[in-house]
């Protein structure tokens, strides 16, 4: 158990749905995986990002980008946000894993599309991963709006993982 030391944001699982954990509650960890946590507070579970883990008196996932010299949206933090998230079964962010299929940046909106997939359509954790992903690129410098779509076609397959995810995996073969 450990204490909530402030108001902490959360999701709650399977669905996303944002929550706030007020300050001073008592929350169980139920799992740390990829710089994530899932933990249940009055019996419900719900995800906490790294990046807010120092709340809950854990060690905290640094994910900072350097002072923009404009007001542009600079895409390779868009995708080194992304691969801060991880598969909350799989150890592997969700790029390695060959998830992120398209990410378009619109500078006058100040806007990041992104379409993904999952490992299986029937994945529950999908608006889990959604909200991962809104939550991270929202860091990115002068990004504003964030629409994260998921995507059947194509079907992901394990070919769309990197060798270091296959390795990391055991799926290379």
């Amino acid at each position: 158990m450990v204490l909530a030391q402030d108001d902490c944001p959360a999701r709650r699982v399977p669905d996303g749905t944002p929550v706030t954990i007020p300050k001073n509650s008592f929350v169980a960890i139920t799992q740390a995986l990829g710089g994530n946590y899932t933990v249940v507070h009055n019996g419900q579970m719900l995800r906490v990002d790294g990046t807010d883990a120092g709340i809950l008196g854990l060690e905290s996932e640094q994910l900072s980008f350097p002072e923009p010299s404009n007001e542009q949206i600079d895409e390779a933090q868009v995708w080194e946000a992304l691969g801060t998230v991880f598969d909350p079964e799989i150890p592997v962010d969700l790029v390695n894993l060959g998830l992120i299929y398209k990410v378009s940046v619109d500078q006058a909106a100040k806007k990041v599309a992104i379409e993904m997939t999952l490992t299986a359509p029937s994945c529950g954790m999908g608006p889990v991963l959604v909200g991962d992903v809104e939550y991270r690129v929202k860091r990115v410098p002068n990004v504003k709006v964030v629409d994260v779509q998921l995507v059947f076609d194509p079907a992901w397959n394990r070919d769309m993982m990197s060798e270091e995810a296959q390795l990391e995996t055991g799926m290379f073969f």
